[in-house]
């Protein structure tokens, strides 16, 4: 009786440890990096820069757009972190982008709420990527922080003609892993 206790309490003290790895496993496979990665972002208001692929290599740009409440302040501003294959690229902050090469083949894009806050820190979104060597590719996340809404981000390909209006309108994102 006495090992069949000793086993129930470890099986309930470790089921959340193992629940937690399988989410980690998941959100990996849809191409997010590991949640313990934070990134520090600033951006530059005057880079609108476009650039062209490095030989054998696709290029692909990361926009964001937020929809919040007319009245909120504007420090409330995302940050979304960008992975690929597993891996953290980068990461935008506010109406921002950055770019980033990618191997040609198929790949996991998965765009991640940075929050300390678990009920946002959870919420993610992935795309799938096939790319060529030579072609560039254009992604945006939009995060939804209004009130009246369930907060979210979501990640989608977006045409090349709109991706030119909304660098115009984007600064660049400079990010670095938080120490």
């Amino acid at each position: 009786m006495k090992n069949i206790c000793v086993l129930l309490l470890f099986a309930l003290l470790t089921l959340p440890v193992f629940a937690q790895d399988r989410a980690a496993a998941a959100r990996a496979a849809a191409g997010c990096g590991p949640d313990k990665v934070q990134f520090d972002v600033k951006t530059d208001k005057q880079q609108h820069s476009e650039s062209q692929p490095e030989g054998g290599k696709a290029l692909v740009y990361v926009f964001e757009n937020e929809k919040r409440d007319r009245d909120a302040l504007p420090i409330l501003n995302v940050t979304t972190r960008i992975g690929l294959d597993g891996q953290w690229v980068g990461a935008n902050h506010g109406r921002s982008y950055f770019f980033f090469s990618a191997d040609p083949g198929d790949h996991d894009v998965c765009a991640s709420w940075q929050s300390s806050l678990t009920m946002y820190s959870k919420l993610a979104s992935a795309a799938s990527l096939t790319a060529e060597a030579g072609k560039v590719y254009y992604f945006q996340t939009t995060v939804d922080q209004r009130n009246h809404h369930q907060p979210g981000v979501r990640i989608k390909p977006v045409d090349p003609a709109e991706a030119k209006l909304l660098l115009a309108a984007s600064s660049l994102s400079n990010f670095h892993p938080k120490n």
